[in-house]
């Protein structure tokens, strides 16, 4: 016996089975950056003085806010449901899931697509995964996801 106490448990029920945040590649954040100075240097060749630097301070963390905005998106299952974004399924509604590999992504996304599906694609993530929603009272038919590691989401399904 340890002389001390046990850790209480976390506010949560523990560690998700899976959770990855679909940021964009760090390579693009130097081609955004050239184009945010290029912009700035405009502003810069226009005005005499301290206003020249405005371009700068304006345009560079824009542009790599954007950037980060563009890559906030997480999808995660734990504490028995499905987060992908804003959206939350309950695992228990989750039945078939497909993987849709990269080369097959424009047929899933266009004529196989049902308006009424929940999409959340992100065109820099290779693979997508369709998961079929069987709750009776969903309005959408399936759910489609760009997820990266597409077997280890399906494994956190539990599919």
């Amino acid at each position: 016996m340890s002389e001390y106490p046990a850790a209480t448990p976390a506010a949560t029920s523990g560690t998700p089975r899976f959770d990855e945040r679909l940021s964009v590649p760090l390579w693009w954040y130097l081609p955004v950056l050239g184009v945010a100075v290029l912009l700035g240097a405009e502003v810069h060749m226009g005005y005499p003085g301290i206003r020249s630097w405005i371009g700068y301070a304006i345009t560079v963390p824009l542009f790599l806010g954007a950037l980060f905005w563009l890559g906030r998106t997480r999808v995660r299952v734990a504490d028995g449901e499905l987060r992908a974004g804003d959206a939350v399924l309950p695992l228990r509604h989750v039945g078939q899931v497909e993987i849709v590999p990269r080369e097959d992504k424009q047929v899933a996304m266009g004529p196989e697509l049902d308006p009424t599906a929940h999409v959340l694609h992100r065109a820099w993530v290779g693979p997508l995964v369709r998961i079929e929603v069987t709750d009776p009272d969903s309005p959408t038919p399936y759910w489609i996801l760009s997820v990266r590691d597409a077997e280890e989401f399906v494994a956190a399904l539990g599919r």
